[in-house]
């Protein structure tokens, strides 16, 4: 029985120790992964060959800089991983990514199984359409193909929102938020329902801008945070620190200017999203509660 509750002692003792390695395997491989998106609006998306950029890529090299200088590392090599809707969560339990600086909703479902630095951006969830649509409300959606990107909730929001009721639509579903847009762009959806600055985002880098729109009720209110392992208080604490910093210094407001409301690569174009009450809250008071905290307001 001793060697039994000691073999356990011992295990829970490594797995302990295993989840609160990241400062110490980034110390001695000298490489920190960050993973990234290609279509997450100006959060996080791709240049192409290789290159990452926007808002959340932008604070999470901060966040990298700011844990290399606590290391006393002389050099950092960040490695770009692109990850999915599907596998984002996943690929930071496994150890894969150290941070992921994508446009995740932080929420109790996915706190089960990581962590969430404090919050950077509030989303509010929203509807786009082709502004020759004539679609302004969720009634109009009956009958009608929706676009949302998989692993995401955003229909389910759509779903459960009350002017939904009795509304009947069908779902169509894009691999991530580039392909849902293009759904909507060619005619195979009537409605794209997600984030309101991936959005935005992807409505400014389109062809015709002035063909689209953004329309109806707020579905949600959602805080959106740098995702990182669950478990590792030291790693969490270097990152709340290092993004403090910037909400304190006004950093980050300086910071989100440049890829919401300033002309953006590659195509110059603005986002167009001034930041809302909600957001300069969150900068104003840091804190990582999830959408359900939100959602009692």
């Amino acid at each position: 029985m001793k060697k039994t509750l000691l073999a356990l002692s011992l295990a829970v003792l490594a797995g302990a120790v295993h989840a609160e390695d990241t400062l110490k395997k980034i110390k001695d491989s000298g490489v920190a992964t960050m993973g990234v998106r290609e279509s997450s609006g100006a959060l996080s998306y791709t240049l192409g060959d290789g290159k990452y950029v926007g808002y959340h890529v932008e604070i999470c090299q901060h966040v990298l800089g700011d844990v290399q200088k606590q290391l006393g590392l002389a050099k950092l090599e960040i490695k770009y991983l692109p990850v999915t809707s599907q596998n984002r969560v996943p690929l930071v339990q496994n150890g894969t990514v150290d941070i992921e600086c994508g446009s995740t909703t932080n929420n109790a479902t996915r706190g089960k199984d990581v962590a969430f630095a404090v919050t950077t951006y509030v989303e509010e969830v929203r509807i786009a359409v082709k502004a020759n649509s004539g679609i302004t409300s969720i009634a109009q959606l009956a009958g009608k193909n929706v676009a949302t990107t998989t692993g995401t909730t955003s229909v389910q929001l759509l779903r459960k929102h009350e002017r939904a009721n009795g509304v009947d639509f069908k779902e169509v579903f894009g691999k991530d938020h580039a392909d849902s847009f293009l759904l909507l762009e060619s005619g195979r959806a009537d409605a794209f329902v997600m984030d309101g600055q991936i959005l935005a985002g992807n409505i400014a880098k389109s062809k015709a801008p002035a063909d689209y729109k953004i329309v109806g009720e707020v579905l949600s209110v959602e805080p959106i945070a740098i995702m990182i392992r669950k478990d590792d208080p030291a790693f969490k604490k270097a990152v709340d620190d290092s993004i403090k910093g910037l909400m304190k210094s006004g950093q980050i407001a300086k910071m989100y200017d440049k890829w919401f409301t300033q002309p953006i690569p590659p195509t110059n174009t603005r986002v167009g999203l001034p930041a809302t009450a909600a957001t300069k809250d969150a900068w104003a008071n840091p804190n990582d509660k999830p959408v359900e905290e939100y959602a009692k307001k």
